[in-house]
């Protein structure tokens, strides 16, 4: 770490503490040159993966995007829908993978939305499925029915 004072490169830490409105690390620092002190924060580098759409384009994953949806389909439901795009949002970092296809990230949510709220689901679904007509909606809303009686 450069000191801001002489440029030396060499410095030690004082103090450290974590700050937890953004997930960082406060440190203070003093050079060992001219022991200017001065203090650095530490935030961990979150790679955002490529998302590859239905139309082969990729645009890097916005987790307000996947929030957007999320709140239409859940939409005066009691369902935490930040929630649920905070838990998928986890779960593509943590897959370590440079790119997820978009099936894959609505396949999630709609297996979360469906273990939380079969409305939710079939809204949600609606849309990312695309009906096409009503035979479809009601075909998913029959499937939907028959796993919640057995």
């Amino acid at each position: 770490m450069k000191c801001p004072s002489c440029g030396y490169e060499d410095s030690k830490v004082i103090d450290t503490r974590p700050v937890e409105e953004n997930n960082s690390i406060k440190r203070r620092r003093e050079c060992l040159k001219c022991h200017n002190r001065f203090t650095t924060y530490e935030i961990v580098d979150v790679l955002n993966p490529i998302v590859v759409k239905k139309d082969g384009s990729r645009e890097l994953f916005d987790k307000n995007k996947l929030l957007s949806g999320l709140l239409k389909a859940c939409q005066k439901r009691n369902v935490d829908a930040k929630a649920v795009a905070d838990e998928i949002e986890a779960t593509v970092q943590s897959s370590m993978k440079q790119e997820i296809s978009s099936r894959v990230i609505g396949e999630m949510a709609m297996e979360r939305l469906k273990a939380l709220d079969p409305v939710a689901f079939v809204r949600f679904a609606s849309v990312y499925r695309e009906f096409k007509d009503i035979d479809t909606f009601a075909r998913e809303i029959s499937e939907l029915t028959n796993k919640t009686q057995e």
